[in-house]
């Protein structure tokens, strides 16, 4: 069961089983309102994985969801309206509301022109959400090159047989996530596994295809491109 930290308690809440709404409160069309709906996208996989049906609530301005289709964040409801419990994304100045809270901290970068989408999304999910981010070209390339790495090395164990997920590894990736979204977590257990010579390629294409269903970050475009 995902436990989350509510901003307006300071206490970490069990989510329980049952349809959720996810409202994610963007006003504005900048970076850190960009941030809070990837947040409540990640949030709303992550309950998905848990068997959680899951209604994503949002009204972007027009240039914020184009951005945000660019990153690959789900569309969302722009009627908050309908039962089941709710969760509230929101920034740390954005107004009070009653339920539990997502707290997400501003974020500052890059140039729109400047963008690379599959990098800004995976350099915003490497920074907690707690803390601020500016999304700077050191930032971006690292984001850039980890991917590059992963999607070649996933494309090549994807040439290998098929392996189950070792059950280890699927439990790393669930306590990480279900513990207050811990997307930090998550990626060191794949940086672990990158290495991990003594898992099967089959079972390590797995584990990464799995993964990428919390974080949407396409590690499999590349399987057949790659002898």
């Amino acid at each position: 069961m995902l436990r989350i930290t509510d901003a307006g308690t300071g206490e970490p809440t069990d989510v329980r089983p049952g349809l959720t709404r996810v409202h994610a409160l963007v006003a504005r069309a900048d970076t850190s309102a960009l941030r809070v709906l990837l947040v409540a996208d990640v949030l709303a996989r992550a309950l998905e994985l848990g068997g959680t049906p899951v209604v994503m609530v949002a009204d972007p301005p027009a240039e914020l969801r184009a951005r945000a289709d660019a990153l690959g964040i789900r569309r969302a409801e722009t009627d908050a309206l309908g039962g089941g419990q709710i969760l509230h994304v929101l920034g740390p100045e954005d107004p009070v509301a009653d339920g539990i809270r997502v707290e997400v901290a501003p974020a500052s970068g890059p140039a729109e022109s400047a963008e690379s989408s599959s990098a800004v999304r995976l350099a915003l999910l490497a920074h907690p959400r707690s803390g601020p981010v500016d999304l700077d070209s050191g930032a971006l390339t690292e984001a850039q090159e980890t991917l590059a790495r992963w999607r070649k090395t996933v494309a090549l164990w994807a040439n290998h047989p098929s392996k189950p997920i070792p059950e280890h590894v699927r439990q790393e990736l669930r306590t990480a996530w279900e513990d207050d979204l811990d997307i930090l977590a998550v990626l060191d257990v794949l940086r672990r596994l990158e290495r991990a010579d003594d898992v099967p390629d089959g079972a390590r294409f797995e584990s990464y295809a799995y993964a990428d269903r919390l974080l949407g970050l396409e590690l499999t475009r590349e399987i057949g491109a790659w002898a």
